[in-house]
């Protein structure tokens, strides 16, 4: 028994069965850790001579202490008479949209999401669906509710067809659960709007002045290493931000990183050499696996955007996000004659048609090499002594 902190939490392995661990200074709050590394907050408690549990939420989407919080809260309703646990299975049992959404957050986001995932699923239920559809009883949705809930989104395309698919989903389990009946999944098939793909890469030129402004702010000292290395392994490496910003020394191998957890799964990235020295000449933190530090003396590294916004303007490059910088790589890589198989899978990519929206780029570089060739023998050819350098049909 330990105080349930950040550190304590993520130093906790998974074993080849679940396990609890309980917090010394509340009783009652704990945590379970999965087989697959999973770690949920937790309360227990005893109401009508039973031994309750209720499930706070997932470490990662929740730190230790909003847990706590959350806990000492549940913990309260209790000491008032109430009983949590059956409050949450009565919400469970309401045949609403809102009960359907809480029950997909415990007993699916919980077990089968990784964190940002959740937080995207949690971010889209409290803006778009729990507002407009909540209320309604989850039999009677009807395929013109969720057209008409689709349609009010039309401003913001992305989130409406985000917003769509996930009703599907959320149908679908419905339906899973015997809270629908099967085959009725109203949102199944909704026309999305067409989104515009925000495709951004920097130029050669870009990229010099992109590189001339790091050297200046690690120079001047206005931006830290740590900010400055993570946004150059960014265009070095392809690697999404998150992949960046959460990457651990022990991933690290002279060739290449060896990602756990990525959002594909788990899989390897290639290391050039240029990167691979950057990573030997970053200072390390006792006690800290980070390789991206930040002001935590034990964490990574958590908002590179901020910085990024004063660099891309010092740069002169404010419509360029961070990941136009994997853009940038895959772009780069295209060009220089790298197929999409083998881009895919630098690119961690889970399918082919994603790499091939940079297949034009290497119809570019195959038709300015094309170019090339047939002006040097167009040169050649015309220094002979009948200068053939215009044909024309004789009719």
């Amino acid at each position: 028994m330990f105080k349930l902190t950040k550190r304590a939490v993520e130093s906790l392995e998974a074993g080849e069965r679940d396990y609890l661990v309980w917090d010394c200074d509340m009783r009652g709050f704990g945590l379970r850790v999965y087989p697959s590394g999973k770690k949920t907050y937790l309360v227990q408690y005893r109401s009508a001579r039973r031994t309750r549990r209720v499930t706070i939420g997932q470490h990662g989407v929740l730190t230790a202490e909003e847990a706590r919080k959350e806990a000492r809260r549940l913990l309260g309703d209790v000491a008032r008479g109430d009983d949590p646990s059956a409050v949450r299975q009565a919400k469970r049992r309401a045949p609403t949209v809102a009960g359907l959404c809480d029950r997909f957050l415990e007993e699916y986001v919980d077990q089968h999401c990784k964190p940002t995932t959740a937080r995207d699923y949690q971010s889209i239920i409290r803006r778009f669906i729990r507002p407009k559809l909540g209320p309604l009883q989850i039999a009677e949705v009807t395929r013109a509710d969720v057209v008409a809930f689709h349609h009010g989104l039309r401003e913001t395309p992305y989130q409406a067809n985000r917003a769509a698919s996930m009703l599907s989903k959320l149908f679908n389990l419905a339906e899973d659960w015997g809270l629908r009946q099967a085959g009725s999944n109203p949102a199944r098939r909704i026309k999305k709007f067409r989104e515009e793909e925000k495709k951004r890469f920097l130029s050669d030129a870009e990229q010099i002045r992109l590189g001339e402004v790091l050297a200046e702010v690690i120079g001047d000292g206005s931006e830290t290493i740590y900010t400055v290395s993570a946004i150059i392994l960014l265009i070095y490496t392809g690697c999404r931000l998150n992949e960046i910003l959460t990457l651990r020394w022990s991933y690290v191998a002279p060739h290449h990183l060896e990602l756990p957890d990525s959002k594909t799964g788990k899989r390897r990235v290639p290391l050039p050499r240029e990167a691979y020295d950057l990573l030997t000449d970053l200072p390390r933190r006792d006690g800290n696996p980070y390789v991206i530090l930040g002001e935590s003396e034990d964490g990574p590294m958590v908002n590179l955007q901020k910085p990024w916004r004063r660099i891309r303007g010092l740069a002169g490059l404010d419509d360029v996000r961070l990941h136009d910088l994997r853009h940038t790589y895959a772009s780069v890589a295209m060009q220089s004659g790298v197929d999409p198989f083998t881009l895919k899978e630098i690119m961690g990519h889970k399918n082919l048609q994603t790499t091939l929206r940079y297949a034009h780029l290497q119809d570019d570089a195959v038709q300015r090499a094309a170019g090339s060739v047939a002006t040097r023998l167009a040169g050649a050819i015309g220094k002979g002594p009948g200068k053939p350098r215009r044909l024309h049909v004789v009719r």
